[in-house]
């Protein structure tokens, strides 16, 4: 999980509450520009273990959204490390408006990809040549999965897991959180309730 400071919470935490359940099988790793304490938005720093820089052999890499975001996608040095850990990395998901940073970055050039329906507006802008869904929990394309805001996070986490683990691993996720797993990535009240559809 990439954290940066004004990282939103539940962007991080959740997908990663997701992922730790499945003991064994995944080794977290928090990175950010510089290891150390880094400040969410809400507040409550995250201690990121490594530099998100050198070779980290990420089979996922995570990218967050939260305020943090908008100064980031007018730093040319985060987007080209940021592209060339997207290269390198076997699966990318973004949560929330982190998807403006893998759009500012190019890597979604082509794709199609969703993000935060509330911050709709200023994430597609970061990336023109996106093919952008409107009503989407989370989507997927090739390696990249990118979600809708917030707690949509969990669920393309969950569904990050069914594809590179099994479904059954993403359901003994869920079950472990007492989570509802919105399996259907069509599912977003949100989209229409932002006025997008």
């Amino acid at each position: 999980m990439l954290v940066f400071p004004g990282f939103e919470l539940l962007d991080v935490f959740g997908p990663l509450e997701m992922f730790g359940r499945l003991s064994e099988r995944a080794r977290l790793l928090v990175v950010a520009p510089a290891p150390g304490p880094v400040p969410s938005h809400q507040g409550p720093a995250c201690v990121a273990e490594a530099a998100f820089a050198g070779e980290l052999g990420l089979d996922v890499l995570l990218v967050p959204g939260g305020m943090g975001t908008r100064p980031l996608v007018a730093d040319p040095a985060f987007l080209a490390e940021l592209r060339r850990q997207c290269g390198a990395a076997r699966w990318v998901g973004s949560i929330c408006t982190g998807s403006a940073l893998l759009a500012k970055a190019g890597v979604l050039d082509g794709r199609r990809a969703t993000t935060n329906k509330r911050s709709y507006a200023w994430a597609t802008a970061q990336g023109p040549r996106v093919q952008w869904v409107p009503e989407a929990r989370w989507v997927e394309d090739g390696k990249y999965f990118t979600s809708a805001g917030v707690s949509a996070g969990m669920d393309m986490a969950l569904a990050l897991i069914a594809r590179t683990l099994d479904r059954a691993a993403s359901l003994e996720a869920a079950a472990g959180a007492e989570y509802e797993w919105h399996e259907d990535p069509a599912w977003d009240p949100f989209a229409r309730m932002n006025g997008l559809v």
